[in-house]
């Protein structure tokens, strides 16, 4: 199976207002794989009941397939023909059949990574979006809802497991050295959880017992050699099983839970019924070999992809424009249980990041959509920060408006009123409307503008009272150019700075119209305002403070995200005037930074959070046309400022004992973050003895985290401890993948001049491939993260990720697309930078046979 050969030449777009019910339904499926890597033959049996009211044809749809044999209930069929890449089947008058296709597909040339593919010998299915159609013909869309038995057979020796959805109800021994094993999955499910995966592997079994007293055998299945590196993610399933109980009263339905862990995979993981398979990344994890990031990924993502179990398996959606109905709700829950099991505020500082690091750019750019689109080319292009974390957001609001109780009481009306469904996003605010008695006639428009909505604000003060004024404005997107207030969730409070004791405690005020007036009592003077407190709504907040009152808040609002807040913003606003050529002095800063430093012996995980400079990309983001040199120069200035002034306390930090590595603690990770972070402000300093300090702490770590952070200091510079630590790690980690893109990647995160002519040289390096996915984002990725180095002034950045692009898409155009957003930022730069990315979007478009995922991004990425 080729990668190429089945994209049509025109990409047609698909409109979610062209929706119609399946003229066809498909109550079971019955599949029969006869198992090698090089060919698999696939016997598929599809029994169908015709919904339309008139005969209409059966359509299935096919990529790459050609069919060897097709049969209706029992007998050769002939009325059957191929529609482009379809198998179009004419039933006559039938309102029920049962359709046999065989099948003959590659699973060793399949470098798409979507149907069944072979990964280093064992064979395994990603069928999420569209990779069934890869496997054999069928509807294939997600309100298709099928029970599936699927009987394997395959050489004992290549593949002694053999696994797929649900229970194994039967298994033997073959002819010839084979062996079979039959699945059976009671629950109707669509397509696109379908999961086969046949190889040699070991298994971490254990057992978690239900809210019923049922119990369920658990297992994850790796590669021998790994299996002492998966107690953390066994521990993260049953502490999901747990938690979706106790919060969701959501019960696990089947005897068996299965995780195979894949090193070659696109995504991060993959929900499939009863057996979820995963990156390798988000499964294995060792004190030496894993970061305490690491630890968190994986235990944020086994959550993850079970809670979809309910939130996505059980009520699935009815059409992929309802993408977020299953990713947005289930990155909710994921966030909260990491909540949970840690530190509520670190979780939220972490979450907020990173969507303002990867939607809010989004949002603002050609790619910008609804969380629930109008219309896409190619569905893999749309499993974005926007369906993903913005969705997120969305559940966010309605249980900040709703409260708790009733928010579960929407929950559990939407699982009962849609089990065994495909829904849609409506069904779910509608649930959540009726459930927890609420109006949200006006919050839908979330769903359907794109868009960060930008609050103006301002005090006015009228006979001794305070009141503020708010005025709400949505910017254009591509197709959306004039919008309505949206609905929107704002918790604040105000302080008196003056010492009386004057406060407005917490108040969530909902905003509806284009301008709003909101009291806030009465204030001898000017109240220090606490705005937007633990990120109540994805907006961005503009608003001139009074002097000193950043600083006040950081140091004394009794709302921890606020307070990361209040001095993320004097930061950034000490760091725009600097790039800008109006120099405001780092002096507050600093004072502000030691101060919240006291506090790092009581909670080191918050402080490390607290202290950390805003990144490069979200500097830019405050400004009119970025300026890449002038931001990282400002930065490490402002960097080594803190760093010489606080300079007796980054060395105290590092001057105690690291906690040690399996010290799992809250604390203790907070421990080695800060530790981190204090290494990195002495390193920016240029003091003399720095390298040497870093090489110890590099030399003496007793796990990952402190030797990574140790590593990714070293990185930036050119010392000679430089060079012998990244071949130390090198040497020690070469056979460890995942430990090996580490060391990739902190080399394309590097500050030095040379990184792009770095990234150039690694890409050549015996241990880089093009066919791992995890390996083209450790190097490639990084550099296009990395701002300075990517938008490098004579444009080699750019060159080197739009070449990555046109090599990597006939092999893997999903992963080849991810790469070209960054080029789409072209209107935020300079006339020369933009000029360049634009040439190269250009130059990507020009490429003979290109894949529709690429086309599509790279063509509305072009428009700006």
């Amino acid at each position: 199976m080729t990668d190429a050969s089945s994209t049509p030449a025109v990409p047609v777009t698909i409109h979610r207002g062209d929706y119609r019910p399946p003229d066809w339904q498909v109550p079971d499926v019955a599949l029969d794989f006869a198992l090698a890597v090089e060919a698999t033959r696939v016997a598929a049996a599809l029994s169908v009941v015709r919904q339309a009211d008139a005969p209409t044809p059966l359509v299935l749809r096919g990529d790459g397939l050609t069919p060897a044999a097709v049969r209706v209930d029992g007998e050769g069929w002939n009325d059957w023909r191929m529609d482009g890449a379809d198998l179009i089947v004419d039933l006559g008058e039938r309102t029920a059949a049962t359709v046999e296709i065989d099948t003959l597909i590659h699973p060793a040339s399949n470098t798409q990574l979507m149907g069944l593919y072979a990964s280093n010998g064992m064979l395994c299915t990603q069928c999420e979006a569209e990779g069934f159609r890869r496997i054999t013909f069928h509807p294939d869309r997600p309100d298709v809802l099928s029970r599936y038995k699927v009987r394997m057979e395959g050489d004992k020796a290549a593949f002694p497991i053999l696994l797929s959805n649900g229970n194994c109800i039967a298994k033997g021994d073959g002819a010839g050295g084979n062996h079979w094993a039959l699945w059976e999955d009671p629950w109707p499910k669509p397509s696109y959880l379908f999961a086969l995966v046949a190889g040699d592997l070991v298994v971490n079994r254990d057992s978690f017992t239900t809210m019923s007293g049922r119990e369920v055998e658990l297992g994850i299945w790796v590669r021998d050699g790994d299996l002492d590196r998966t107690e953390h993610a066994m521990q993260a399933l049953k502490d999901s099983m747990a938690w979706d109980e106790r919060v969701y009263g959501r019960e696990y339905d089947l005897d068996l839970f299965n995780i195979v862990a894949v090193s070659d995979f696109n995504m991060g993981a993959m929900e499939n019924k009863g057996l979820n398979v995963f990156n390798t990344r988000y499964i294995l994890a060792d004190p030496d070999t894993a970061t305490d990031v690491d630890y968190d990924g994986v235990e944020g993502v086994v959550a993850h992809e079970y809670f979809h179990n309910w939130s996505g398996n059980r009520v699935t959606c009815r059409d992929w424009f309802q993408l977020s109905l299953k990713e947005g709700f289930t990155v909710y829950r994921d966030q909260c249980f990491s909540a949970d099991m840690g530190s509520p505020a670190v979780k939220r500082i972490e979450d907020v990041r990173l969507l303002r690091a990867a939607q809010f750019p989004e949002d603002a750019g050609p790619l910008a959509h609804p969380i629930r689109p109008d219309s896409f080319q190619e569905i893999s292009n749309f499993y974005t920060a926007t369906i993903y974390n913005k969705g997120a957001e969305i559940i966010h609001m309605m249980a900040t408006m709703v409260g708790a109780d009733r928010f579960r009481k929407g929950t559990d009306l939407y699982f009962e009123r849609h089990d065994g469904e495909a829904a849609t996003c409506e069904d779910f605010v509608r649930a959540i409307e009726e459930g927890a008695g609420i109006d949200l006639t006006q919050f839908r428009l979330w769903y359907s503008q794109a868009g960060t909505p930008r609050l103006t604000l301002s005090l006015a003060q009228e006979s001794g009272d305070w009141a503020l004024d708010v005025t709400q404005t949505v910017p254009p997107t591509p197709g959306q150019d004039d919008k309505q207030p949206m609905m929107i969730p704002l918790k604040l409070a105000a302080f008196a700075m003056d010492g009386s004791g004057a406060a407005l405690p917490e108040t969530l005020v909902t905003l509806t119209g284009a301008t709003q007036r909101v009291p806030l009592g009465a204030f001898a003077a000017r109240p220090a305002l606490s705005i937007n407190r633990g990120f109540s709504a994805p907006v961005i907040v503009d608003f001139a403070r009074a002097d000193g009152e950043l600083a006040w808040l950081a140091a004394n609002d009794d709302d921890p995200f606020a307070r990361y807040e209040a001095l993320q913003q004097l930061m950034l606003d000490t760091l725009v005037a600097a790039v800008s050529g109006k120099a405001r002095g780092s002096q507050a800063v600093i004072d502000a930074i030691g101060q919240t430093l006291a506090g790092a012996a009581t909670d080191p995980a918050f402080v490390a959070e607290a202290v950390l400079l805003p990144s490069e990309a979200f500097i830019g983001d405050q400004m009119v046309t970025v300026d890449p040199g002038a931001i990282r120069r400002e930065r490490l200035a402002l960097q080594a400022a803190i760093g010489t002034a606080l300079e007796s306390q980054w060395r105290a930090i590092l001057a105690g004992a690291a906690p040690p590595a399996t010290d799992l603690s809250r604390k203790a990770k907070g421990g080695r973050r800060l530790r981190g972070v204090a290494l990195a402000y002495l390193a920016a300093t240029a003091m003399d003895d720095v390298p040497a300090l870093a090489f110890r702490i590099f030399s003496d770590a007793d796990g990952m985290t402190e030797r990574q952070a140790a590593l990714a200091t070293l990185a930036h510079g050119d010392s000679d401890e430089r060079v012998a630590a990244l071949d130390i790690f090198y040497q020690r980690y070469r056979d460890n993948p995942l430990v090996l893109d580490k060391w990739f990647q902190v080399q394309a995160w590097s500050l030095r001049a040379d990184t792009v002519d770095a990234v150039k040289e690694l890409a050549q390096h015996p241990d880089f491939t093009l066919a791992n996915p995890n390996r083209v984002r450790s190097l490639y990725g990084a550099l296009s993260g990395n701002q300075a180095a990517f938008h490098q002034a004579d444009g080699a950045g750019y060159r080197l990720i739009a070449d990555l692009v046109i090599a990597l898409d006939p092999k893997n155009p999903q992963t080849s697309a991810r790469m070209i957003p960054p080029l789409g930022r072209w209107k935020r730069f300079d006339d020369a930078r933009a000029a360049m990315m634009k040439a190269e979007l250009e130059r990507i478009l020009a490429q003979p046979g290109l894949s529709r995922d690429v086309t599509e991004q790279a063509s509305k990425s072009l428009l700006g």
